[in-house]
């Protein structure tokens, strides 16, 4: 009962809205290349005729269409779709991130010409967040979504699809309803509606193992969650379950926070051969280290935690994190660390390795560390 009325409390309080680019990368190509436009464009590693290791980046709806999915291993792509009917490009990482930040910046302009005290989040390159509550009507954050999706056709040639909800897991998934290009807006009453058709996958954090285990008992689309109690839940999925009970509901509490909150920075690298040479592979960890000491400076970002990761010949993947009292920085620390938790997986298994990779996360800003040291001096 009293999650009931907390749920009707909030969803009649906030007007928000999630903007997300329409396949980003693969979309930036077709723009600059209109020649790439009636074929299947893949964004990602190098398929070296259906031999090349890695992943799919993005991909276009004519490429999804023959199966194709961002994350799927390269290979198995050029088997969905080989060349020359699809076109294979290599991301241009520096060139969607200043196109992003254009689009940003056409977005919080649009917005702040029309919305008194407007929240920005962005949580990736190609989406954000924006809480418009203070226009006080779903009509008028309509027109605001329709004017930012036409001066974005206009200015930049690209297409978004935008969700307008009384939270943000309403309006993510409201914006994934239409794709490509779409506008889909669900107001505080149909909530309901929209939700219990849903396949369960639609939720937050609902992957292909946790959707299997759904299936398994009988939990295909958001109405046939919802018909299960919390401790159930809880039982079948430790934490999570709760996650799932209220979502089911329609419940998310989370705030727009302002900025673009980097909760992690990361680089992995997939060797042309399987290999167990020491020497390749820490000069690899190395390359990784210190590109993401690059990023981190960029942002001004230290670190309290650094996690390996290390997949074998098999594809088992394992990793494997430590974490520090006090924030680092350096790409040194990142090295030694990342060399010897990796180590601890290499001796203990006499398989080659496939893929490594380096991450930093428990993200604080450099200011904030200076506060940090200067606490623990007084102790």
């Amino acid at each position: 009962m009293l999650v009931e009325k907390e749920r009707k409390r909030l969803l009649k309080q906030r007007i928000i809205m999630h903007i997300d680019m329409d396949y980003f990368y693969a979309q930036v190509e077709e723009r600059d290349n209109p020649k790439l436009k009636d074929r299947p464009v893949i964004v990602g590693a190098d398929p070296k005729k259906g031999m090349g290791r890695g992943v799919v980046s993005t991909c276009n709806y004519l490429a999804r269409e023959r199966g194709v999915k961002s994350g799927m291993p390269i290979s198995r792509a050029y088997r969905l779709c080989p060349e020359p009917e699809c076109v294979y490009l290599r991301p241009r990482i520096d060139y969607y991130t200043r196109e992003s930040e254009i689009l940003m910046q056409i977005i919080v302009e649009e917005t702040k010409a029309m919305v008194e005290r407007p929240k920005f989040e962005q949580v990736s390159i190609d989406e954000l967040y924006i809480d418009v509550s203070s226009l006080r009507s779903y009509k008028r954050a309509k027109e605001l979504a329709k004017l930012i999706k036409r001066k974005i056709k206009e200015k930049r040639k690209l297409t978004c699809s935008v969700g307008i909800g009384p939270n943000k897991l309403i309006a993510k998934i409201a914006s994934d309803y239409q794709k490509p290009d779409g506008l889909t807006v669900v107001k505080p009453n149909d909530v309901d509606r929209f939700l219990v058709p849903l396949d369960v996958d639609a939720l937050y954090g609902v992957g292909p193992k946790t959707k299997m285990r759904l299936n398994a008992l009988g939990i295909k689309t958001v109405g046939d969650l919802r018909r299960f109690s919390l401790d159930f839940l809880k039982q079948n999925f430790g934490k999570f379950g709760e996650d799932l009970y209220l979502m089911a509901k329609g419940i998310d509490l989370r705030e727009v926070v302002e900025g673009f909150e980097i909760k992690s920075i990361g680089k992995q690298h997939t060797f042309e051969y399987d290999t167990r040479d020491l020497v390749e592979i820490r000069k690899v960890l190395l390359a990784e280290a210190k590109a993401i000491d690059k990023e981190l400076n960029d942002f001004g970002l230290a670190y309290r935690t650094v996690t390996i990761t290390v997949r074998f010949e098999d594809f088992e993947t394992h990793t494997k994190s430590k974490t520090f009292a006090l924030p680092q920085t350096g790409w040194s620390t990142l090295l030694e660390v990342g060399w010897d938790l990796f180590k601890e997986f290499y001796y203990a298994s006499k398989k080659r390795i496939r893929l490594v990779g380096l991450r930093a996360s428990r993200l604080v800003e450099l200011s904030q560390l200076k506060v940090l040291k200067n606490e623990t001096r007084r102790f």
